[in-house]
């Protein structure tokens, strides 16, 4: 870090950081990793919900600069306290290129988010959280957005269930969906998609009769982590809102010290 003599101004402070570099070697991103920051974000139910999320934020610097202003990204973040959306989201990326004269930057988004959920049979009410992640990347002007939702969900093994005399194994398992949209999904609409699609979903709180019936519906739905992701694709190549996608489940497996994995992506947009 450098000082200023006392009385010096401000701009007679040396720069270091955007001095020329001698070694002709670009970096692909040089930024700020994990600050994390107070946001608002868009809630179904409530119509917004104040939460924590953690922030990566870097750009591309260019082989002749020594050095990016790292002061500059927390400016950039503290100036958007108020409701992140995917549009603002974009703005912000938009604007870190501007400032840090940068072709290309990536700001990667992580936050808890909570659903309230009420239990199948008491009707007990509860919070149930998920990991939720907005990626964005611009290039030359171009951004592109992206958001993630890790889901929680029961799976209960087919073959367990085929070829076992009493019951069958079951396991939690996190089913991660990551979208391109053209118009705005809420979170909580990605989250039903999954689901709606498992053996049975999480809840934060269950009385007895909660826990019987989700143990028997799991025994009737059962899924191979295969079953998940193709059921949660078809769903996403129905809906016209949704432009590309990954999905990714993982099984973690309670009769073995591993876990079984699946993964399916789309670019509905490419040619076929």
């Amino acid at each position: 870090m450098i000082v200023a003599p006392p009385g010096a101004r401000a701009d007679c402070i040396a720069d270091v950081q955007n001095s020329a570099d001698s070694r002709q070697i670009a970096i692909d991103k040089v930024g700020i990793k994990d600050i994390r920051h107070p946001v608002r974000v868009k809630d179904r139910s409530q119509g917004e919900q104040h939460t924590i999320a953690l922030f990566n934020m870097y750009v591309e610097l260019p082989h002749n600069f020594k050095g990016t202003h790292m002061s500059r990204f927390v400016e950039i973040l503290n100036r958007y306290e108020t409701e992140i959306s995917v549009e603002s989201f974009q703005d912000m990326l938009a604007e870190m290129a501007r400032r840090l004269e940068a072709d290309a930057g990536h700001i990667e988004m992580s936050f808890p988010y909570f659903v309230t959920k009420t239990a199948p049979i008491s009707g007990v009410r509860s919070l149930m959280d998920y990991e939720v992640g907005f990626l964005g990347e611009i290039r030359n002007g171009h951004s592109v957005t992206t958001i993630r939702v890790v889901v929680p969900v029961t799976s209960l093994c087919p073959c367990s269930k085929e070829i076992s005399e009493r019951g069958a194994h079951n396991q939690r398992s996190h089913v991660t969906v990551t979208v391109k949209t053209n118009q705005f999904v809420w979170v909580e609409d990605l989250i039903d998609i999954v689901e709606k699609q498992a053996s049975c979903e999480l809840y934060g709180l269950l009385k007895r009769p909660d826990e019987k019936f989700v143990t028997e519906r799991a025994y009737d739905n059962p899924r191979f982590v295969e079953d998940m992701v193709r059921e949660v694709a078809g769903v996403l190549n129905a809906d016209p809102r949704i432009d590309a996608y990954m999905v990714e489940s993982e099984n973690f497996e309670s009769i073995h010290n591993h876990s079984a994995y699946a993964l399916i992506k789309k670019d509905k947009t490419a040619a076929p």
